[in-house]
């Protein structure tokens, strides 16, 4: 018998690519990735694909992994031939430019991640017994492989859970980390209860927060699943869009790709709509998978006085608590998450450079950057807003 953590000389363990989740079965995804998890489901990752947001001339093309073990399908990750960086979160915009001011190609790369995404979760969708038998290495030697016959010049695995990290540990790859601000529910019976955990002064700002975005009219009216009417899946896509052309960018996801995720994870799709004299003027977008709030998109179209807090984060909180859910990942970034009794949550990413000078510089960069996201955790958990135990 082999050991655990190493495959027997007789197994043998390739890996391919497909330019389509069609051409896996709904059903062997589902066997591989579950039901719980949104963002992993069969119809998310088909939705995109569908709608046209993620195809070569997006700078997207699935190109999703399949590995198989003596020929029977053992394992599949979501991945995408990048020709830009756009849309992953995990910036690597400095290491494109250095590769082109020495003459050398960076893109195309390969990407395993869920587009458009940063949150944390599975990405190597592996059968239990082959997950305990690969060794150190063996999945980055994997990767490896399957570059050149995709013509890219490095691979990036995003965000990975906690299992997937033990794969992807070890001493030749280049390991990146980061910091999110996410909530979790203490078994809060509703929102007044999350409160009294805070400092006083914490527990006023919050309130006076939501008592100005009241004072100004405005109200909130919540939508879920297949009851979202089309005249409100409209008016959330003119915000979604809006949020995107301030910035001078075109939106990542058109208005089929939600009509796509209305029809088919309805379980999993809620609508947070802000309304002042009779009109929505603003709106967010909610996920939840077995245990977590995802908040992804946002959009208005006036300013209003703590609209943003109130609509993406006080109401996520409502929402997670009415749901029984035990964490609100609310989005990358936001410092102002902080003080709102957002805590600070390490996040991760692989990544395999061919190139054997930029990965020796690159890995130098990476240091440097744990180094100083490390301190940035540390001091974060000082400013959380809650209580001591001898009071406030």
């Amino acid at each position: 018998m082999p050991e655990p953590g190493h495959l027997s000389p007789s197994v043998s363990l390739t890996v391919e690519t497909c330019q389509s989740i069609a051409d896996i079965t709904r059903s062997d995804w589902e066997r591989l990735a579950g039901r719980n998890n949104p963002f992993l489901r069969h119809e998310f990752l088909h939705a995109l694909e569908l709608s046209g947001c993620t195809r070569a001339e997006t700078g997207w093309q699935p190109s999703h992994l399949v590995f198989r073990v003596n020929g029977e399908l053992a394992g599949i990750a979501p991945a995408y031939l990048k020709t830009h960086s756009m849309g992953e979160y995990v910036f690597d915009w400095a290491w494109a430019d250095a590769y082109q001011r020495h003459g050398l190609a960076y893109y195309p790369k390969l990407l395993i991640a869920i587009p458009f995404t940063p949150s944390q979760g599975p990405r190597l969708l592996l059968e239990p017994g082959l997950r305990q038998k690969l060794g150190p290495g063996q999945v980055p030697e994997l990767l490896d492989s399957v570059m050149p016959q995709l013509g890219a010049h490095s691979w990036h695995l995003l965000f990975p859970d906690a299992a997937d990290q033990a794969l992807l540990t070890h001493e030749q790859e280049l390991h990146r980390t980061g910091c999110q601000f996410h909530w979790h529910n203490r078994n809060y019976d509703g929102f007044d209860d999350f409160l009294a955990q805070l400092t006083s002064r914490k527990r006023k700002s919050i309130r006076k927060e939501r008592r100005q975005v009241s004072e100004q009219g405005i109200s909130f009216q919540r939508f879920h699943g297949r009851d979202i009417p089309d005249h409100v899946l409209s008016a959330f896509y003119v915000f979604y869009q809006a949020t995107y052309l301030k910035r001078g960018q075109r939106p990542y996801l058109n208005r089929q790709f939600f009509e796509l995720v209305r029809e088919n994870l309805s379980e999993h799709l809620h609508l947070v709509m802000a309304v002042r004299d009779g009109e929505m003027i603003a709106g967010a977008l909610f996920l939840n998978g077995a245990n977590t709030l995802y908040g992804r998109y946002w959009g208005c179209l006036d300013e209003f006085n703590h609209l943003h807090f109130e609509t993406c984060y006080y109401q996520g909180i409502e929402l997670a608590i009415e749901l029984g859910l035990t964490h609100f990942d609310a989005g990358a970034q936001g410092e102002h998450k902080l003080v709102r009794g957002f805590e600070p949550v390490i996040t991760h990413s692989w990544h395999g450079i061919r190139h054997p000078g930029f990965r020796e510089a690159i890995a130098a960069f990476t240091e440097d950057e744990a180094e100083h996201v490390a301190g940035y955790y540390e001091e974060a958990l000082t400013l959380l807003p809650f209580r001591q135990r001898n009071g406030d």
